[in-house]
């Protein structure tokens, strides 16, 4: 082999992308490290193979190859569910009647969205949360003298505790803006799963047993260093809004997931916790902006509870995620796990 096939053969060996030659025939001459993570067959068990007999090829891929493109022509095929995860694959025609297939990863390409989401609504928040404390935080500071003022110029007593309680509102408001910015953790080894019972115990005494709870936990997650009370806060958020969105069923769903890119380079395992209604959903016109401040489609939502939730995800290394699904919603959490924690787990996300 020449310095300078040497040299294109190690940078396949680079790339994200699964690359696959096949013969006329179907068979494997050559493939990359990526896409023997898509087929989950080492190379030297597979290459001289008939690309057909392998298992969990799905039939689109050996119809497609059967009849393979002309020259100068490409076949894309989407969403091809290999036993390495989901695929993008296209196929063209080379040299000698030669195949190439190229197999992009569509789970790879999610985190990669994802993160750049994350990267985007962190920005966001933290400009609006500076915006935010100096619109509102001045005039509440005018609101909370006046009120002052006020309780002690009044005789009426009543009226009195009216305006103590506007200096105490005011305060609450005040206190939830800092926060709003600049979530301070302090961080324990915790475990999800009281968090998840404690939360659940209090909706059910606010809304009674209207709604059907399932669970679908992993048992393998193991407790990780986090701020129990701020975690808390995001579970309450989540598990409120589902109630609140009319819903019969909310499923709760944990899993462990490998090689998030949501993961520090010291960091293997993120905790994935969704939580999954049946509910009348988010109107559509809200999706994109359901994280910044201010944002609700409740008449009686203060529009801060998703971007607190998000703020304190981030703060943590972590995202917080919306899907709209056919019926309902989804929200996922993302929380990194201590290094080495987490056990293997197995499931479908």
């Amino acid at each position: 082999m020449s310095t300078e096939q040497n040299h294109l053969s190690g940078i396949l060996e680079l790339l994200d992308t699964g690359v696959i030659r096949l013969d006329s025939s179907g068979r494997i001459l050559r493939l990359n490290a990526a896409a023997e993570h898509c087929l989950l067959a080492s190379r030297d068990r597979v290459i001289g193979v008939g690309i057909g007999q392998l298992a969990d090829i799905p039939s689109t891929l050996r119809d497609a190859i059967s009849e393979p493109p002309g020259a100068n022509q490409v076949l894309r095929l989407h969403e091809l569910k290999f036993g390495g995860g989901i695929f993008d694959c296209t196929i063209q025609s080379i040299e000698d009647g030669n195949l190439l297939l190229e197999l992009n990863n569509l789970e790879w390409e999610q985190k990669r969205l994802r993160l750049q989401q994350r990267e985007v609504q962190t920005g966001m928040l933290e400009l609006l949360s500076r915006n935010l404390g100096h619109e509102v935080r001045n005039p509440l500071g005018g609101i909370r003298g006046a009120a002052q003022m006020l309780a002690e110029e009044l005789e009426s007593e009543d009226l009195a505790t009216l305006a103590r309680l506007i200096m105490r509102e005011s305060d609450r408001i005040d206190e939830l803006i800092q926060r709003f910015g600049q979530p301070e953790l302090v961080r324990q080894q915790m475990d999800i799963y009281p968090l998840l019972d404690e939360a659940l115990d209090l909706l059910s005494a606010e809304f009674g047993d209207v709604v059907e709870v399932e669970r679908d936990y992993d048992p393998s997650i193991p407790p990780f260093s986090a701020d129990a009370s701020a975690i808390r806060r995001i579970l309450l958020n989540l598990l409120r809004n589902a109630y609140q969105a009319k819903s019969s069923l909310v499923l709760i769903r944990t899993r462990v997931e490998h090689g998030s890119a949501l993961l520090q380079s010291d960091l293997r395992s993120v905790l994935r916790l969704d939580v999954i209604d049946d509910g009348q959903g988010v109107p559509e016109s809200l999706q994109s902006l359901l994280f910044l401040p201010l944002v609700t489609g409740r008449r009686d939502g203060t529009g801060l509870g998703l971007s607190l939730s998000q703020q304190i995800a981030s703060a943590h290394g972590g995202l917080l995620t919306f899907e709209a699904l056919e019926k309902g919603s989804r929200f996922s959490v993302y929380l990194p796990l201590d290094n080495g924690s987490a056990r293997d787990s197995k499931g479908e996300a």
